[in-house]
């Protein structure tokens, strides 16, 4: 699959990247997606959450009414899930939502939502570019060459370049990344995805294992 190479302004260069079959362009699994995707969130979340339950309760533990005789329920302690102030029942306790994904299974979804997005026609490619000083009007300059101003979009940097990135980080919509931070989430949580060119290589050695 080739694409047309464009320069930060949004002209073509007249070159043409080559994207790998192997990468872009194979059967999606919709499966591995959805693991990758449950794995990726799951892992955003801390588990820290905790209620208390009724031995974790501050009160007094004395029988508050006598067993019997009073036409209700019998009831020992003030602490009781029943009553106002209470413990919980079967609440929320530290917990850790990781879980594990094989490698090959991670490499599978990832290439099956490059080529989601591949068959989309929402993959682009540009030349490699960088900035003298980090700026966020000159990062949004180039949004608005590629038609990408406002729009949900992923710049794939193939290293790390703390200028662009630091030029991208007050804006929502758009998020910068290097090539070893490609995931299957980051790649269908944007609308357009934005490949320099020398991120290319690197993405397709990584995934044709």
């Amino acid at each position: 699959m080739e694409v047309a190479v464009l320069d930060i302004k949004g002209k073509e260069t007249g070159r043409k990247a080559n994207l790998s079959d192997a990468v872009f362009a194979v059967e999606p699994n919709n499966h591995a997606v959805y693991l990758d995707v449950k794995q990726y969130l799951a892992n955003q979340r801390q588990g820290t959450h905790k209620a208390k339950e009724r031995a974790e309760i501050a009160g007094s533990t004395r029988k508050i009414k006598k067993q019997k005789g009073t036409g209700t329920a019998r009831a020992g302690s003030i602490k009781s899930p029943v009553f106002k102030g209470g413990g919980r029942v079967f609440g929320p306790r530290p917990r850790n939502y990781s879980f594990k994904l094989n490698k090959g299974l991670k490499r599978l979804a990832r290439k099956s939502a490059l080529s989601m997005k591949a068959n989309d026609n929402s993959i682009i490619v540009v030349e490699d570019f960088s900035f003298d000083t980090p700026k966020t009007k000159n990062f949004i300059d180039v949004l608005k060459a590629l038609g990408l101003e406002g729009k949900k979009s992923l710049i794939v940097l193939g290293d790390s370049n703390k200028n662009v990135y630091l030029s991208s980080r007050n804006l929502k919509a758009s998020e910068v990344i290097s090539a070893s931070e490609l995931s299957t989430y980051k790649i269908l949580n944007a609308n357009n995805l934005v490949f320099l060119e020398g991120s290319l290589e690197g993405i397709e050695s990584n995934l044709s294992k």
